[in-house]
């Protein structure tokens, strides 16, 4: 299902970043460290019909990938963005190319294309969910529990997530935190929608605690084995009875070709940020679709500005299992947008309006951040 028509060319006349450091409401814990803070780069295009906005979904630390704030930031200041200004008059549909030249830098790459995409389509009054190719109005939202002080603390995290209405319950997991916390939210939850993410801790010497999660009939085990390992995470497919899903070895289309190839997952999460764009993203969404592998959409703590994007993805009809689109109020006391995404009975609506269909909150956005850069032509 690729894009049906094309958005509209846009005169670049400059781009804004800014760091932002956002407080969470709560210390969000995986097996490669603990939150308390989000810092992310906002991205601003300025064209001369108006302006657009993106995320940069980099972390502060190279942990979840080789990528990081102070990497995406120089990267984009030095190069990226000033190839986009040399362009001057583009299509979001020739980012990926003109940036093709500049090796990785996927979420820096992301965050440029959103931000473009988001002003064209609010000049030409179209939302990025039509853009897309969405099917929904509204889609069911799943919740990402950190790893908790125990297994009893977990339950009662669990407990006021499922109270709220979330319609799927994803819980971190790493070695020594696995079993007795996937025990124990499944007694006390007895069937409710349960999958557990690795976030690469694990390797195949890890085999018979992987199979013993077998046992809890869950919905996937996400990212057990490192990034790069799919011919092991192949082998270990062999070995389960759980549906196998790969997030972080996902990078792009080739990455998702060759995982179905190998027989590597028979689930894949879909980021925008991790494979280079929301463009990427709608490929891959096709190629699983035609092959019949359920993909999601998973979730990098996104602020308001990528959270009504990944509303917008998730609403296209191969994403058939709760994806991590959360409420604003999940990990923030106060969003950047003025109408933070609400969970109503479960599901998060898609932003309708033109772009992304958000508008920012200026006085928080400032509140923010703590530096600022503008490349103009």
């Amino acid at each position: 299902m690729p894009i049906a028509t094309p958005a509209a060319s846009v005169a670049l006349e400059g781009i804004e970043l800014r760091v932002l450091r956002m407080p969470l409401v709560s210390p969000f814990t995986t097996s490669f460290g603990t939150e308390s803070e989000r810092e992310v780069i906002v991205v601003r295009a300025l064209t001369a019909d108006g302006d657009g906005w993106g995320e940069i979904v980099t972390q502060a630390a190279p942990l979840y990938s080789s990528e990081y704030t102070q990497g995406a930031w120089d990267v984009t200041l030095r190069w990226l963005a000033p190839a986009l200004l040399d362009s001057h008059v583009i299509a979001p549909e020739q980012i990926a190319g003109i940036l093709e030249p500049f090796r990785g830098h996927r979420m820096a790459k992301a965050g440029l294309e959103l931000a473009v995409l988001d002003a064209s389509l609010r000049a030409q009054g179209r939302a990025l969910a039509e853009y897309l190719g969405a099917v929904r109005d509204r889609v069911p939202s799943g919740v990402s529990v950190g790893i908790q002080h125990d297994p009893a603390a977990l339950v009662d995290a669990v407990a006021e997530y499922l109270d709220a209405g979330y319609l799927r319950i994803k819980i971190k997991i790493k070695p020594g935190r696995d079993i007795a916390d996937t025990a124990a939210v499944r007694d006390a939850f007895g069937t409710i929608p349960l999958q557990v993410d690795a976030n690469s801790a694990y390797t195949l010497a890890d085999v018979d605690t992987l199979v013993e999660l077998d046992r809890f009939d869950l919905l996937l085990i996400e990212q057990p084995l490192q990034e790069d390992d799919l011919v092991d995470h192949a082998v270990l497919a062999e070995r389960l009875r759980t549906p196998l899903c790969l997030d972080e070895s996902i990078v792009s289309l080739k990455a998702a070709q060759d995982a179905r190839g190998l027989g590597a997952a028979s689930v894949i999460n879909i980021k925008a940020g991790r494979v280079g764009g929301y463009l990427e993203a709608v490929a891959i969404h096709d190629l699983c679709r035609g092959a019949d592998i359920p993909v999601w959409c998973g979730g990098m703590l996104e602020t308001g500005i990528g959270r009504a994007a990944n509303a917008a993805l998730a609403a296209l009809p191969g994403f058939t299992l709760p994806g991590d689109v959360s409420a604003s109020d999940r990990f923030y006391p106060r969003d950047i947008v003025t109408d933070p995404i609400v969970l109503e009975d479960g599901h998060v609506r898609v932003p309708m309006g033109p772009g992304i269909g958000i508008e920012i909150d200026p006085l928080a956005l400032e509140d923010f951040t703590v530096a600022r850069e503008t490349l103009r032509r």
